[in-house]
């Protein structure tokens, strides 16, 4: 019916904005969430920069300080293999060769005696006794490996119990001037020099410290695990070397336990590398609580932002509700529901120019109550407006369509404007709207009404007056032929036809 489509209309636009507000609400929030996510990445990634760099800066010292001794005590087993070439250390008693073999021996209470073995892997010198006893080492890697191949240079031996104590070995061949083999020269790095270097670092409980041969097999690890210690990684078929080059990172699960780490291996080229890893969790602590509070405060001000913005929609639509119901209730008869006069004269004034604009027919009709004078004096103002409240309810049952618009003229007196109907059509209508209000009225008296007709297809100039005129003439003739019909108007000439 008019009315509802006329209050749809109404709300539309009020619906809209809100729906613009809340729309604009969840962007905003959105737009600044994306901000809040793109800032809180960028702390992460800073953090992880962070302990990448101190991680970075923990392998280089570590690797630089093992690389110092190794270094330190290999000059000395290059000393060793030196001099068992000269001609007199076979000639000169046990305290002099002592003196001349181990004159340049580093000494250290990590570092375990030199000791020089014959190409049979028989110990015929210790630097710590004139008289050793007897021993022989040749099936030791470190002497096979110096034995089968002359270019070894300085050999380090996988972690072994060495004279009584866990050590990683540290040996050189000693060869004659034509390259022949005469033995090996050894020595030990006793692991309490690592656990003393790793004990004097600030290091939490779950970081680690791993020192690797170049192949990657295990020499020493913090925390200290001796079932770890001696294992190769490069056998490992979940793990693969590429994950963690010279100098890089690698952040995940790592090859020895499930504790996902950051990773960070030193650039070095020397025998030795280090790897120092500290958990993810221990990383990213400081930045999680700062995600967390940064993201409380965002999702608060997210909900306040959306609950005022659902509030502000709501009084909106409240707001345009109640204009809504003001405005229908300045546009309808309050007696019969259908619209008032007002109403009426701006709805025809808009379909009229409408209808000049596409050259459309627009049809009314006037209605008017049958000895409603009569009736109403007869039967008191109380009956006469049950009768009223009749017709309109057989008006409105008999105009369906959204743009028709049925009003209360004036009195007893109602208006059916019909766009786009030629006055066959509204002839249809109009004898509905007859028909019903005849077939309502009670037992004691019977209802009728007379209906004028009126249809054309208005030109420019002319005024929609012309058209209420002539709807009115012929509900006076159908009045003055007899009441309870209808009279179509005939146009321009406005002859009647009953």
């Amino acid at each position: 019916m008019l009315s509802g489509w006329r209050y749809v209309t109404a709300r539309r636009p009020w619906r809209i904005s809100a729906k613009l507000l809340i729309i604009s609400s969840i962007v905003t929030v959105m737009g600044f969430s994306a901000i809040c996510v793109n800032v809180m990445l960028d702390m992460r990634r800073g953090e992880e920069a962070l302990a990448r760099q101190t991680l970075e800066n923990l392998a280089t010292s570590i690797d630089a300080d093992i690389s110092r001794n190794i270094e330190i005590y290999d000059l000395s087993l290059k000393a060793v293999a030196g001099n068992m070439l000269l001609p007199e250390i076979n000639t000169v008693s046990k305290p002099i060769r002592q003196l001349i073999l181990f004159d340049h021996a580093t000494t250290a209470k990590h570092f375990g005696a030199v000791q020089v073995f014959d190409a049979d892997g028989n110990l015929t010198i210790d630097a710590s006794s004139l008289d050793p006893v007897p021993q022989n080492r040749g099936d030791e890697d470190y002497f096979t490996v110096h034995r089968d191949n002359p270019g070894a240079g300085l050999f380090i031996s996988r972690p072994m119990l060495f004279r009584g104590a866990y050590s990683i070995v540290l040996s050189r061949r000693i060869s004659d001037t034509d390259g022949g083999f005469l033995g090996v020269v050894a020595g030990s790095i006793r692991f309490s020099y690592f656990h003393e270097l790793f004990d004097r670092l600030s290091l939490d409980p779950e970081d680690t410290i791993t020192v690797l041969k170049r192949d990657r097999t295990i020499m020493m690890r913090r925390p200290f695990d001796l079932d770890i210690i001696g294992r190769n990684l490069g056998t490992r078929q979940d793990w693969k070397s590429d994950n963690l080059q010279i100098g890089g990172a690698y952040a995940g699960k790592g090859p020895v336990d499930a504790t996902p780490r950051l990773y960070v291996r030193s650039s070095g080229t020397n025998p030795l590398f280090v790897v120092a890893g500290k958990p993810l969790s221990a990383v990213f602590a400081l930045w999680q609580r700062e995600a967390l509070r940064i993201g409380a405060v965002v999702v608060l001000l997210a909900l306040f932002l959306l609950g005022s913005a659902i509030g502000l929609a709501r009084e909106m639509g409240r707001r345009a509700e109640a204009e809504s119901k003001l405005e229908e209730m300045a546009t309808t008869d309050a007696l019969t529901g259908l619209k008032n006069r007002r109403k009426f004269d701006q709805v025809i004034d808009s379909e009229w120019r409408r209808a000049i604009r596409q050259k459309t027919p627009v049809a009314l009709l006037m209605i008017d109550a049958d000895h409603f004078k009569t009736y109403n004096d007869t039967f008191g103002h109380q009956a006469g407006d049950q009768v009223l409240v009749g017709i309109a309810i057989c008006i409105s049952d008999s105009v369906s369509r959204a743009g028709d618009c049925a009003a209360r003229y004036g009195g007893e007196e109602f208006a059916v404007l019909l766009p786009s109907t030629s006055a066959t059509d509204a002839l249809e209508v109009a004898e509905a709207i007859r028909g019903k209000v005849q077939g309502w009225s009670d037992d004691q008296t019977t209802s009728t009404v007379s209906c004028g007709i009126a249809s054309l297809v208005p030109a420019i100039g002319m005024d929609w007056s012309i058209l209420v005129a002539a709807a009115d003439k012929a509900l006076y003739a159908a009045k003055a032929g007899g009441r309870n019909q209808s009279v179509v108007a005939s146009l321009p000439k406005l002859s009647l036809v009953a």
